[in-house]
């Protein structure tokens, strides 16, 4: 019981966050940052939240926003508001951002952005297995990423490891709150 009414309060928070005027327009500023704390401070609640509702651990989240943005100051993160360097597909309907050679989306906000992040993660069968792993596993999660081809750097998953253990993002998982108490004990041990 104590699980579900987290699980919906933060459903509510999670709506509330996407839906609130000033919430967008807070992350759509394209502001620079002058700090990765300042970055993180900004965004982890959002990486939270998108943990509890798509199953990304929120650690995972914030090293790849980290990386790919260089902590939002990155052209593509500045220019069109594409934190996770997320290329475009035939199924991609939004904008587009040309940059060397290739085409990325291009989001209205950051907040969309981390949105379709979790969705791409959970929607595409080549990120699937993911799901089977441990929330807190972030070495595997950082190793599956890469097996399925996030991203063509050989040490991509060496590198937000690195971040993760840096920064201390592993903690952010520890915010998971399933739906059900039965899947609070496999996916927290």
């Amino acid at each position: 019981m104590f699980f579900m009414i987290k699980k919906a309060f933060l459903l509510f928070l999670i709506i509330f966050l996407i839906s609130s005027d000033h919430a967008s327009s807070f992350f759509s500023e394209n502001k620079p940052y002058s700090t990765v704390q300042d970055y993180i401070d900004t965004f982890k609640s959002l990486a939270i939240a998108e943990m509890n509702r798509t199953g990304v651990p929120a650690s995972i989240t914030m090293a790849q926003a980290v990386l790919e943005s260089a902590y939002g100051n990155s052209e593509l993160a500045v220019n069109a508001n594409n934190h996770f360097g997320i290329k475009t597909k035939p199924d991609w309907k939004g904008e587009i951002y040309f940059k060397g050679g290739c085409y990325y989306k291009k989001y209205k906000s950051a907040l969309e952005s981390y949105i379709d992040h979790s969705n791409h993660l959970k929607t595409r069968p080549w990120y699937a297995s993911l799901f089977n792993l441990q929330i807190h596993d972030y070495y595997k999660w950082s190793y599956g990423l890469k097996k399925a081809g996030y991203a063509e750097d050989p040490v991509y998953a060496e590198k937000l490891i690195k971040l993760i253990e840096k920064y201390e993002f592993n903690y952010y998982d520890y915010y998971f709150i399933p739906a059900d108490s039965s899947l609070a004990e496999q996916k927290n041990k």
